[in-house]
């Protein structure tokens, strides 16, 4: 990478991920905020970077990267010595690894999606709490293994610390705030809570606050409904 790589992103949606990567990087980089409440996400400036109109997108010397698993990726290739991902030994231990990082990017997101969004994906308000509680419910199943694993071993990994456990972390902080219930996952607040406390998590965490000032003086901070006023 021989130019300064620029994040897209947005407080408080999975660009805090690969905020988190490249925090643990170390290595310099800007950021550009998107505004989803004024429709910037769908303007010609960024859907020229990203025509999906969403985030994060990763504008580097090789180009744009979309999609976190694809960011998270290439950046653990680019940068082996911040060990974003293990150093996988052959083609099957990568597969392995790919597969944890698109359990997070496709099994559980598009989860997270319903189950936050719920109000804003349906024109009939009513269908809120039913799109919820199917989310809800489908998240129980994804996440029990998780909860079962993170109660044997201190990571998703195993004993040391990947960029999936803030992909994980990430995910655990949408859904429990909006009312997603904790009482079943004793294992994964414990995680929720080594996660949050690691330098790059709280440097990533810094940023956002800075967008979300930014935003509340613009009046285009959006922080989805709990699950009581869905």
């Amino acid at each position: 990478m021989t130019r300064k790589p620029v994040l897209w992103f947005a407080p408080q949606t999975c660009a805090r991920v690969t905020l988190t990567a490249l925090e643990e990087i170390g290595q310099p980089f800007d950021t550009r905020l998107i505004a989803f409440m004024a429709g910037e996400h769908r303007q010609p400036d960024f859907l020229s970077v990203n025509p999906s109109g969403k985030v994060p997108a990763l504008e580097t010397g090789d180009g744009v990267i979309v999609q976190n698993g694809a960011i998270l990726s290439y950046l653990a290739d680019m940068f082996p010595e911040a060990r974003l991902l293990p150093h996988p030994v052959d083609a099957r231990e990568r597969s392995r690894i790919l597969a944890e990082l698109f359990r997070c990017s496709s099994d559980l997101h598009p989860l997270v999606t319903r189950f936050v969004m719920s109000p804003t994906i349906s024109t009939d308000a009513a269908d809120a709490p039913r799109i919820r509680a199917k989310a809800g419910e489908a998240l129980a199943l994804q996440l029990a293994p998780l909860e079962r694993r993170l109660d044997a071993q201190p990571w998703m990994l195993g004993q040391d610390w990947s960029i999936l456990d803030a992909y994980l972390a990430w995910i655990w902080f949408r859904i429990t705030g909006v009312g997603f219930d904790q009482r079943d996952y004793s294992a994964l607040q414990t995680h929720y809570a080594k996660a949050c406390e690691r330098p790059s998590a709280i440097a990533a965490l810094a940023h956002e606050a800075k967008a979300q000032t930014e935003l509340k003086a613009r009046g285009l901070f959006f922080q989805p409904p709990p699950a009581d006023k869905a």
